[in-house]
């Protein structure tokens, strides 16, 4: 292992990838802690040391800037808006003929695509930013805390300041897709994956030695053991797959006989990846922000239905938000599974090519088996995505910790794909110039 490691630094490409990588990460978390203009650094510092952090999709968001977001630095919306424009672009696919149609056009409808992502970005990131500014404005970005420095959190709130800040948190984000974008042209890995990968990463220290000096030794090394345990299970299940046998009969195109080969389609247990997770904790903050907004004035009886929300689906200890969170995962794992495998697709492209599943007729019954076979092994994927989702949820209500439990939810899902995909490219690089790969 060691000597694949000292083989990587020997190769000088892929050194120099490497560190490009490295350079660029820097410079990301570097912007992490650069405070947006007009923006009072030490009450926002305060107000961290204090607050014990924001629930639900705002504490998600904070996760994946890397704890950006709540210090309102030029790089508050971390990768959040280009996630969510992904999302959105994958879905419209099957709402607007047009972008299906740029999808099966190859490369160039796949640029156009990415070109839509961006302007939709930038789009998102405006909208995003003006409701941080309007938040952090407003003393709510910590919630109701009680603290003094907490409603102080600009300097200066006129009108043309806000909108200075929002155009800096703007282009903070259009830097973050470029900065990923080099990674991916220039260094190793996924550039957007491996800056998300660094967001989370770095709260890992902070989320583990506030567990030890709130609860004592005893619990850190407790979660440090269940997250060893945790991440094993999850490198099990991320790489586990139903192989289904395809075999392509042989065909004479001139002079020259195609296919007779035997190959498989991979179906992971978890093809839905992270994204339930996130579409779950975002419908789930849609009450709480409503109820926020619908808070009576002085002097005033606080409506009902605002009780029951802020009783019920703002906690994370809550057992019917841990019921309505598992149960929103386990239907939106199916949603999106359905929306980005279409059997039908498959079955009409292996009989486009001459290929056949042992015992399967081709056409409509290879769909119907192959539909089958996904809804079978999406149930233990969206069941194993609920569980792990709810970890940190549980650590909320067992060891108290905050609802940024590093070995958990999104957070432990991407840091082992990731990881997992980078080191795998790492490896087919090594394989390229060596027989012995970084992997065994």
């Amino acid at each position: 292992m060691f000597s694949a490691i000292a083989r990587v630094f020997r190769t000088p490409d892929l050194r120099r990838k490497i560190a490009f990588t490295l350079a660029i990460i820097a410079l990301y978390r570097f912007g992490a802690h650069v405070p947006a203009p007009f923006v009072d650094f030490p009450n926002v510092q305060s107000c961290l040391k204090q607050s014990s952090g924001t629930e639900g999709l705002l504490s998600l968001v904070n996760l994946f800037s890397g704890g950006a977001l709540l210090q309102l630095s030029i790089f508050a919306l971390g990768v959040m808006p280009y996630i969510t424009a992904t999302i959105i672009v994958q879905l419209l696919r099957v709402v607007i003929p047009h972008f299906e149609t740029l999808y099966k056009e190859g490369q160039s409808g796949q640029a156009k695509l990415t070109q839509y992502t961006r302007y939709l970005t930038i789009a998102l990131a405006l909208l995003q930013s003006t409701t941080l500014v309007t938040v952090a404005r407003s003393g709510q970005l910590f919630g109701t805390t009680g603290i003094p420095e907490c409603d102080q959190l600009l300097t200066n709130d006129v009108w043309w300041a806000q909108l200075l800040m929002i155009i800096t948190m703007t282009a903070g984000t259009g830097l973050i897709m470029w900065f990923a974008e080099l990674v991916t042209e220039r260094g190793i890995g996924n550039g957007m994956s491996l800056l998300i990968f660094t967001s989370i990463a770095a709260q890992f220290p902070v989320a583990m030695w506030a567990i030890w000096q709130s609860k004592g030794f005893e619990v850190f090394l407790l979660v440090l053991a269940v997250g060893i345990v945790v991440v094993a299970l999850v490198v099990f299940v991320e790489q586990s797959q139903r192989r289904i046998p395809v075999q392509y009969a042989k065909r004479m195109v001139g002079r020259r006989t195609y296919g007779g080969t035997n190959t498989y389609i991979p179906i992971k247990v978890n093809m839905a990846g992270v994204v339930p997770v996130i579409f779950a904790s975002s419908l789930l903050y849609i009450p709480a922000l409503i109820a926020q907004f619908n808070q009576p004035q002085a002097g005033q009886d606080t409506p009902g239905w605002v009780i029951w929300i802020t009783t019920y689906l703002t906690k994370g200890d809550h057992p019917l938000y841990m019921l309505l969170y598992f149960l929103l995962i386990v239907g939106f794992t199916y949603f999106y599974v359905a929306i980005t495998f279409n059997p039908v697709e498959v079955a009409d492209n292996m009989k486009k090519y001459g290929g056949f599943i042992p015992g399967i007729r081709a056409g409509r019954p290879t769909a119907e088996y192959l539909d089958y076979v996904l809804t079978r092994i999406t149930l233990p994927g969206s069941i194993y995505l609920g569980l792990i989702a709810l970890l940190p949820l549980i650590a909320l209500a067992t060891v108290g910790a905050n609802q940024n439990f590093p070995f958990g939810g999104a957070s432990i899902l991407i840091i082992v794909g990731v990881g997992l995909e980078t080191v795998k490219q790492i490896d087919a690089q090594l394989q390229q110039r060596h027989y012995e790969g970084l992997l065994r």
